[in-house]
């Protein structure tokens, strides 16, 4: 099995240290940034497999490299773990949204990290994606997965990664219904601290970018009592 990179990016070098030797010593080749600079810097060249981001570092904050990594398509899939002192629920949500895979408040035990670590590699090894077409047309709304670029009636519409991965599912599964619950698990995956409340926050922005009438909407329905689906006509 090929040894998994990681790239450990904080501006507290003494975290940094502990964090890479327990990566180490359990099996990982460790990458190391002490700004946000350096970390875009090693994702480009070094191409790790997973990222552990530091939320506020001097320069380019961790919000800003997560919002530039997920901006661009070599990147866009990049798992990352956001690793910072807020530990607010909309600070969470805040790094949920522009497009972190999970979200650990320090202080922190190792262990956990670890743990997270493996099983946010794990969900981004099993390609959920790897039967879908290369693009999706229905009813005006195009989507290019490979790409990451969804267009509405020939205009673009910018999602967050959490938004692409969501109506990435549901074009996978059209006329199939999934309860709040079934969404977590399917694109929220290992995220226990996530609350069903946040589906429905979710779906309303994905609306709000590609329905032409979000009071009346086209693509995700919602079926009552039950939860949401794409259209069956797709």
């Amino acid at each position: 099995m090929t040894q998994k990179k990681i790239l450990v990016a904080d501006d507290e070098k003494d975290i940094v240290e502990l964090v890479a030797y327990n990566l180490e010593r359990e099996g990982f080749s460790v990458l190391k940034a002490l700004d946000g600079g350096s970390a875009l810097e090693s994702i480009r060249r070094d191409k790790p497999d997973l990222v552990v981001l530091d939320l506020m570092m001097p320069g380019v904050s961790g919000t800003e490299v997560c919002r530039i990594v997920r901006g661009v398509p070599e990147t866009a899939n990049l798992p990352i773990i956001m690793l910072t002192a807020k530990s607010e629920p909309v600070d969470r949500i805040l790094g949920l949204e522009i497009g972190a895979d999970d979200y650990l408040t320090k202080p922190f035990h190792v262990r956990e990290l670890i743990a997270r670590v493996r099983a946010v590699l794990r969900r981004s090894d099993q390609h959920p994606d790897e039967n879908l077409p290369e693009s999706f047309d229905f009813q005006g709304l195009h989507v290019d997965l490979k790409a990451y670029r969804v267009t509405l009636e020939g205009r673009e519409v910018e999602l967050s990664s959490r938004e692409f991965k969501l109506l990435q599912f549901f074009i996978g599964h059209p006329g199939r219904v999934y309860s709040r619950e079934q969404l977590l698990d399917r694109v929220w995956g290992d995220e226990s601290f996530v609350e069903p409340r946040t589906v429905d926050v979710h779906i309303s922005r994905l609306r709000g970018a590609i329905e032409p009438d979000p009071s009346n909407p086209r693509y995700i329905l919602t079926v009552r009592g039950i939860g949401y689906k794409f259209a069956d006509e797709a």
